[in-house]
């Protein structure tokens, strides 16, 4: 052996040591000079290995970790068991892995690069871009602009038909609040068609050592995997995403406890708002990201403090004198509307049935009218307020209050909520100030997503189950999701259901003079 050769494997020998990634340039050279020199043809084009690949078995959803170091870096996956490991060096994991076992062909999850160990020379084949595409899916404007007119099944490779887009989410204990948050806003347009570029917001900067990033990362990713026609499997998992939701948001959503959806949206959507650029500030130097011009709205509040009771009329007149006790106004952005349900009766029925109240939606939202006040009671003061909408958004968001805690546990409200699902005016909401009116031409709204929970009883709280309904636009079709489960649904069965959050889509005025005419 030579000078330089014994000097290369005294530094692949360190390398390995310290548990630093092989240079893998060095391997590449190497190892191809002995595949073309030993038989006389280019291995990396013929490889003989390729039939010992299980399509079945590979699953790239889960975390990219080595399933021995549990090290990050340098981490590949085998292509014939699905399992990961580190390195390709002679001493790597993937290196003993190949021996012992007998498994040869690996792809660098990072490169996308393929090779064959233990000879350790790359594999070049056009029959691999399949896995390729799986691990990481890619989309062009032209793929985007399709996808909400398609109506095409798709065939997985274990044989199961599915829509892109239409895909069930693991639950991997206690996630489904998260899972059904998820599955609706990827079918909110302008956010779907932003995410499934990833240069969108690859280049995005942020201080050093701010974990906020990944979950840009991660959305987009799961974004990508569930609208890909091209899946091994008719699921995803959504296992990198929720591990960035417990990082980023400091153990306050975890995968293992049940939580509130509304929560987790506010959360989610308020952090890719900051993150993407967003401000609260209405006339900010700083642009709106695509968060705030798809959901954001802006409200006016008006409110008042109210007079203490106990006052005669004279002491109560020289107080609404005062600035104190003057109405204010603040115009204050929002992404979501709070709703509130009357509460439900206590006693029963002459039948001795509990009888479950029915509420049209014009009634709750007449909340937002700029005219109804509501009082707000804390332990020092009471304080009136009503609120006015200023500005509508392309997608509103609108929450129904259905749990309230009291002394003993939440309790939830049964309520049934009256509502269309398409051609719901908003107008009688919205400001009846000339300047705001002239700037919403259509004030129409249609359902595309309705967030449902469900429980054994009224004093169960949130322990129960939650599942979300998808309007598909390219079939017209509803389908009920509920983690791996994916049904179709008849629309007449969405107003039965005890709705939670709802997602409502401008309609465009184009698409509703050709409905006129």
């Amino acid at each position: 052996m030579s000078a330089p050769d014994i000097t290369r494997e005294n530094l692949l020998q360190n390398k390995l040591k310290r548990n630093y990634p092989v240079d893998e340039d060095d391997d590449d050279k190497a190892d191809a000079k002995v595949a073309v020199n030993e038989t006389g043809v280019d291995r990396s084009r013929k490889c003989p290995y390729l039939d010992t690949i299980n399509r079945h078995l590979l699953d790239f959803d889960f975390e990219k970790l080595c399933s021995v170091s549990l090290s990050h870096l340098n981490v590949y996956a085998c292509l014939v068991c699905g399992k990961y490991f580190q390195g390709r060096g002679q001493k790597s994991h993937a290196y003993t892995h190949s021996v012992q076992i007998g498994h040869h062909v690996y792809i660098n999850l990072h490169t996308l690069r393929f090779y064959c160990l233990p000879d350790n020379y790359e594999v070049i084949d056009s029959s691999l871009d399949d896995i390729k595409f799986v691990l990481n899916p890619t989309f062009s404007v032209h793929n985007i602009a399709l996808l909400s007119s398609n109506t095409k099944l798709t065939r997985a490779y274990d044989g199961a038909t599915y829509l892109p887009g239409i895909v069930g989410l693991n639950n991997i204990k206690a996630n489904d609040y998260c899972n059904v948050i998820l599955q609706a806003l990827s079918h909110v347009g302008p956010l779907r068609d932003y995410f499934l570029r990833e240069e969108n917001y690859g280049k995005i900067k942020r201080p050093p050592g701010d974990h906020m990033i990944l979950l840009v990362q991660r959305f987009g990713e799961l974004l990508r995997k569930l609208w890909n026609p091209r899946n091994f499997k008719a699921h995803v998992s959504p296992h990198e995403m929720l591990q960035s939701v417990v990082l980023c948001s400091k153990k306050r959503f975890q995968i293992t406890t049940q939580g509130d959806p509304i929560e987790f949206l506010s959360w989610l959507l308020n952090s890719l708002h900051s993150i993407l650029g967003g401000t609260k500030k209405k006339n900010s130097t700083v642009m709106n990201s695509r968060i705030g011009n798809t959901f954001q709205g802006h409200m006016r509040i008006y409110s008042r403090k109210v007079l203490p009771v106990d006052l005669d009329p004279r002491e109560q007149e020289a107080l609404l004198q005062t600035e104190e006790y003057q109405e204010t106004s603040v115009e204050t952005p929002f992404l979501y509307l709070t709703a509130d349900l009357p509460p439900a009766p206590i006693f029963q029925d002459e039948m001795k049935q509990n009888i479950i109240p029915q509420v049209p939606l014009s009634q709750i939202l007449s909340k937002f009218n700029g005219m109804q006040e509501k009082e707000y009671k804390t332990s020092k003061e009471s304080i009136v307020k009503r609120f006015e909408i200023r500005r509508l958004p392309p997608f509103l968001i609108m929450c129904i209050k259905r749990f309230n805690k009291n002394l003993f546990y939440v309790e939830k409200n049964p309520t049934i909520l009256n509502f269309p699902i398409k051609n719901i005016d908003l107008s009688d909401i919205l400001s009846q100030d000339e300047d705001v009116r002239a700037q919403h031409p259509n004030t129409t709204y249609d359902l595309i997503a309705n967030i449902v929970h469900d429980s054994a009883g009224a004093d169960q709280g949130r322990r129960g189950t939650f599942r979300v309904h998808i309007l598909h636009k390219g079939t017209g079709k509803w389908f009920e999701m509920q983690d791996l489960h994916v049904t179709e649904i008849l629309p007449q069965m969405i107003t039965l259901t005890e709705a939670y959050i709802q997602i409502y889509e401008l309609r465009k005025e184009d698409s509703q003079k050709s409905q006129s005419a």
